[in-house]
C-alpha cells in the first residue's frame, strides 16, 4: 500500500533544499562582539593567534624540575619552588633541583619534571626513584598554537571551545556575521497561551515556545510576534508588518487545505510562493516563499511536524544565511532496529526514536506512536530513524539509519 498523503509531483526533501537553497541571500554583514557575547554567532573572518601558547615551558605535574643528565646522584638539593604565576628564575646547577607545580615556569637548566610521586623526600632533598627522560611532563612552548597559526577559519560555529581558545590566545573580541532577526507566529482560533483557561476544544500554544527555543539555539535573534487569528485580514496584516523588521518569518499551522488554512493564499497575494508541500513525513505542508526582502516559511500546525521540518528545512537554510562555510549536516549512524517499523511508500520518514549500544551493537527502537500531535515522543529521543521515499515496512533487525538529535549530542 502506498502512503495516501504522497502524489508524484510532490517534491524530494532534497529537492526542496535545493530549491530553498537557491533563494536564500548570502550574509555580508558583520559586527564585532566580546568573546562573552559571541557564543552561538559564526566568524565572518579568519582568525590568527597572536601569541605562541603556551608562551612558556610549563610543567604538566606537581613534582620536581631537574636535568635528567643528574639522575646518577644519589640526592639532589632543593633549591628553590617555581609557583604558577611566581616562576623561580635563578640558575639551577648540578645536582641540584626545585619543587614545581602544575602550569609553573620550568627554568632553562630543567630539562623534564619528575612526578611527586616518583621520588622520596627528605627535608631539603630527593631521591628520584625512577629514570627520568628529557622532557618528561614539560608543556614546549607553542605545544597548543604557534604565533601566526590560523585557529578559526571564517564560517566557523563559536561555541565554547572556541571561546576557550580565542580566551587562550589574548583576544578579547572578534568579527561575527550579524545575527538573522527571525519573527514567528502561531496560527489558529483555537489555541490560547500559558496561564489562560482553555475552553472546550481549546489547547495551549505550545509551538511558539518550541519554536522560540530552536531559533535562539540557532544563534539568530527570535521575534514573538503572538498568535494570528484564522482570519485572511489579520493574516496579511500580521505578515506584512513581519516583513518589515524580520529577515526570516515562520509562521506554525494554517499551511494545509482546510477551510480554515489561509497562509498560502495571502502569501501568494502579498508575496512569492517558492515551493509548497514535500515528501516528508511528518511535515509534508511545509510552505516557502518570500515577502519583499523577508524570506517566509509556514510549517505545519502540529507539533512534531514543526520540530521535524525545522530541523530538515529550516535549520539548514539559516546556517546557510548565517555565513556558516559549510551545511551543518546532521550526523548519521546505522542501527539495528529492536522491532519491526510500520511505513508505506510514498514519503522520506523521520520516526522518534532511541538508539543505545547493547552488546556493542547500535540498536534503535522507537519512541512509541508516532503521530505528529505526539510531542512527548520528542522527549523520549535521542535519534530520528530516517526511512527512504520508497521503502515500506523494516523489519526487526533489519539496518537503518538514524540522525543524532542536536540536543543529545
Amino acid at each position: 500500500m502506498t502512503d495516501a498523503c504522497a502524489s508524484p509531483n510532490l517534491l524530494s526533501l532534497e529537492q526542496a533544499l535545493t530549491q530553498i537553497f537557491t533563494a536564500l541571500p548570502q550574509s555580508a554583514s558583520y559586527e564585532r562582539l566580546s568573546l562573552k557575547h559571541a557564543l552561538n554567532r559564526v566568524s565572518s573572518e579568519d582568525i590568527h593567534s597572536v601569541i605562541d601558547v603556551p608562551s612558556f615551558r610549563n610543567s604538566s605535574m606537581d613534582g620536581y624540575a631537574l636535568h635528567s643528565r643528574d639522575v646518577g646522584f644519589k640526592t639532589l638539593q632543593i633549591v628553590g619552588t617555581s609557583w604558577a604565576g611566581k616562576p623561580y628564575t635563578a640558575n639551577i646547577k648540578t645536582g641540584e633541583c626545585i619543587r614545581i607545580f602544575t602550569g609553573a615556569y620550568v627554568p632553562n637548566d630543567c630539562d623534564c619534571v619528575v612526578m611527586q610521586e616518583n621520588v622520596t623526600r627528605s627535608k631539603d632533598s630527593i631521591k628520584i626513584n625512577i629514570s627520568p627522560q628529557a622532557s618528561d611532563n614539560i608543556r614546549n612552548i607553542a605545544d597548543d598554537t604557534k604565533h601566526g597559526q590560523l585557529i578559526i577559519k571564517q564560517g566557523t560555529a563559536i561555541k565554547a571551545a572556541e571561546i576557550g581558545l580565542l580566551a587562550s590566545c589574548g583576544i578579547a573580541d572578534i568579527a561575527v556575521y550579524k545575527a538573522l532577526k527571525v519573527g514567528f507566529f502561531s496560527t489558529g482560533d483555537e489555541l490560547v497561551s500559558i496561564g489562560s483557561q482553555p475552553s472546550l476544544g481549546q489547547i495551549f500554544d505550545s509551538n511558539r515556545y518550541t519554536i522560540h527555543a530552536m531559533i535562539e539555539q540557532s544563534g539568530a535573534i527570535a521575534i514573538d510576534m503572538g498568535v494570528i487569528a484564522d482570519n485572511p485580514s489579520a493574516v496579511e496584516a500580521a505578515l506584512l508588518s513581519a516583513a518589515k523588521h524580520c529577515d526570516i518569518i515562520i509562521t506554525s499551522g494554517g499551511v494545509s487545505v482546510g477551510e480554515a488554512d489561509f497562509i498560502t493564499d495571502v502569501l501568494a497575494k502579498i508575496g512569492k510562493i517558492g515551493l509548497w508541500k514535500i515528501a516528508i513525513k511528518p511535515g509534508k505542508p511545509l510552505l516557502f516563499g518570500s515577502i519583499d526582502d523577508a524570506l517566509f516559511f509556514g510549517l505545519p500546525g502540529n507539533p512534531v511536524s514543526v520540530m521535524i521540518t525545522y530541523q530538515q528545512v529550516l535549520l539548514p537554510a539559516l546556517h546557510k544565511m548565517q555565513g556558516y562555510s559549510a551545511t551543518q549536516s546532521p550526523i548519521t549512524l546505522q542501527a539495528t532496529t529492536a522491532q519491526t517499523i510500520i511505513k508505506q511508500p510514498g514519503r522520506t520518514e523521520f520516526q522518534r526514536a532511541y538508539a543505545e549500544n547493547i552488546n556493542g551493537q547500535l540498536v534503535v527502537s522507537t519512541t512509541g506512536s508516532q503521530g505528529s500531535h505526539v510531542l512527548s515522543s520528542m522527549t523520549k529521543a535521542n535519534c530520528l530513524i530516517v526511512l527512504p521515499q520508497d521503502s515500506g515496512d523494516i523489519a526487526e533487525g533489519q539496518l537503518v539509519n538514524i540522525q543524532l538529535l542536536e540536543s543529545h549530542l
